[in-house]
């Protein structure tokens, strides 16, 4: 990673207007937003020297502005439906590149899961890694690292709707135009559900955080699955939501 240190950023792209859960990124645990624990977590990974928060231009998004500068990140906002858009204003804006995309949904994101992400992304020269192509981790721990030529070039060519919404989809679709890489578990454990998109996600994610917040602000994923082993009725609350 030392050779990108002064370059890398991350993107946590998040709005109010979620439909499932509305206003998911500002509801609290353990006294803080969730946007809060995505952005103190991602503090926590080396070698990042930057990150910005992406967020809307709409007036009910101001709140995430006040939080993202409270805490001392760049803010960018841009366009509510084309994500693709802010994602690659922001990077163009700040100078990054390559860009780590996190999402706003993930207040269980494992600074040490991204790390590697990312150093496989170095090592291997590549234009897109993610841990998700094929998925292996839980929901939840999602992480995508590009260069700004593949987020500059899938911002030029991609022209669908749905493409322009999900930043990524243009370059799973077209795998022939870009050198593509994947970080897997040891253990596929991609069946447990650690996101934040229905109530029931909220309620599971209260009560671990109120399990091991406690003793460790920044614990991991390990420190998660013990406690799920230790109590399985856990995994219960929101187990129906599993696809």
């Amino acid at each position: 990673m030392e050779k990108i240190k002064k370059m890398i950023g991350i993107i946590i792209q998040a709005r109010t207007g979620s439909k499932r859960l509305p206003k998911k990124v500002i509801k609290k645990i353990e006294k803080r937003t969730v946007l809060e624990h995505v952005i103190e977590r991602v503090k926590k990974v080396e070698n990042c020297s930057n990150i910005i928060l992406a967020t809307t231009d709409k007036k009910e998004d101001d709140i995430l502005e006040k939080i993202g500068k409270k805490l001392g990140i760049n803010v960018f906002r841009g366009s509510e439906n084309d994500v693709l858009d802010r994602y690659y204003k922001a990077a163009k804006l700040f100078n990054i590149d390559p860009i780590v995309r996190i999402t706003a949904d993930c207040p269980l994101t494992d600074p040490k899961i991204i790390e590697k992400v990312i150093k496989f992304y170095v090592q291997g020269d590549y234009d897109y890694v993610s841990n998700v192509r094929p998925v292996s981790y839980p929901d939840g721990y999602d992480v995508e690292v590009f260069s700004f030529k593949t987020l500059e070039k899938t911002w030029n060519e991609a022209k669908l709707d749905f493409d322009r919404e999900h930043v990524v989809d243009y370059i799973w679709n077209n795998p022939q135009l870009f050198k593509m890489g994947n970080v897997s578990n040891n253990k596929d454990i991609s069946s447990i559900r650690l996101t934040l998109d229905k109530k029931e996600d909220m309620t599971l994610i209260i009560k671990i955080y109120k399990e091991l917040y406690s003793k460790n602000h920044f614990f991991g994923l390990q420190e998660t699955l013990q406690l799920l082993e230790k109590k399985p009725e856990l995994i219960k609350i929101n187990q129906h939501l599993c696809n």
